[in-house]
């Protein structure tokens, strides 16, 4: 075995077992101050990288639903990358707190809006109404089906007095609720968010700001995908499924982090992180990141990985499925 390699996989064992011993006495928190979260999200984020190929607003996978159908409850540590897929697979694994780690400052930015919509709204549809800046329609409540609140708000007129108002909730939420020193390039790009989902309204799709791209899913056709049983999976598709992720948010357990997947600071910070609270991680979700590294970076991908202390079950999820944790490190490419 190459000595790189064997490093990965014996650190992976040695974390495992360690975590299998220690996970019982979590401590994790129930809860976060405003000021704790804030430690997180700032001090484990490295310098932001860039991405050109999409602003990634939405997602572009339609395989999640499917994913979802075979993933079950397993608390723990949660960590993911990219938008609103994430909140998707909290809904359905259930975690005591989440790291969303991704290389673009924009995606941080773009979940601190979440965090203020999620807090803001008391159920599905009145997220729907602030997300989307239209009024909100008659008869729709909690036993809603989500394709026909989609079908719903599809039928609404955007409106730029109920736009204006949310931007203003959002911006008083974040910085005077929460007291966090955003800087007003965060701020601007929030609201260049909010208003692109104010335009496109449910239609709004992958790679919008690249018209000779093929059209991206819809977020009305992510949100109202169904799996092999007919069953949509979403996190919007139950009202439970959506006060899970707004409980993490309200207690400042779903934490957006700037960081390169084989950089040498974000990812191992969260791994001892949870480590160092005797927990574990339930599910990595990596989406696509590694078609976008060379050979040199996946093996240093590999290795960070290899920190996270995992037990069992425990996932890896990609764009196309999900494999055992373990599996995953035992795949990583020799140096």
């Amino acid at each position: 075995m190459r000595p790189l390699l064997g490093l990965v996989l014996t650190l992976a064992a040695a974390v495992h077992a360690g975590c299998l011993a220690g996970s019982r006495g979590s401590a994790i928190s129930a809860s976060l101050t405003d000021q704790q979260f804030w430690e997180l999200t700032s001090g484990f984020s490295e310098p932001a990288g860039v991405f050109t190929h999409s602003e990634n607003l939405v997602s572009n996978e339609i395989h999640f639903v499917h994913t979802l159908r075979m993933l079950r409850p397993a608390g723990g540590v949660y960590v993911g990358v990219g938008p609103e897929q994430n909140f998707s697979y909290i809904a359905r694994l259930r975690p005591a707190l989440a790291f969303i780690v991704d290389i673009r400052r924009e995606n941080q930015n773009l979940h601190l809006m979440y965090k203020a919509l999620f807090e803001l709204s008391t159920d599905r549809a009145d997220f729907l109404s602030r997300l989307f800046s239209r009024s909100r329609p008659g008869g729709v409540g909690a036993h809603t089906a989500v394709s026909e609140l989609f079908a719903a708000y599809h039928a609404v007129k955007p409106s730029e007095q109920l736009h204006e108002t949310t931007a203003r909730l959002i911006r008083e939420r974040l910085l005077e609720a929460h007291g966090y020193p955003l800087a007003a390039e965060d701020l601007d790009w929030i609201d260049y968010a909010l208003r692109a989902f104010y335009t496109d309204g449910p239609d709004i799709h992958y790679a919008r700001a690249r018209p000779k791209d093929p059209r991206g899913p819809s977020y009305r056709f992510l949100m109202t995908a169904n799996d092999v049983q007919g069953d949509s999976r979403s996190y919007l598709a139950t009202e439970d499924g959506f006060a899970f992720v707004k409980q993490l948010q309200a207690t400042n357990r779903i934490v957006p982090i700037v960081g390169d997947f084989a950089g040498s600071d974000a990812l191992r910070r969260v791994a001892d992180y949870v480590r160092q609270r005797e927990s574990a991680v339930s599910a990595f979700y990596g989406s696509n990141v590694e078609v976008y590294l060379t050979r040199t970076r996946m093996t240093a991908y590999c290795a960070n990985l290899a920190r996270f202390p995992y037990g069992s079950p425990a996932w890896f999820i990609d764009s196309k499925g999900l494999q055992p944790f373990r599996s995953k490190l035992k795949s990583c490419p020799a140096p």
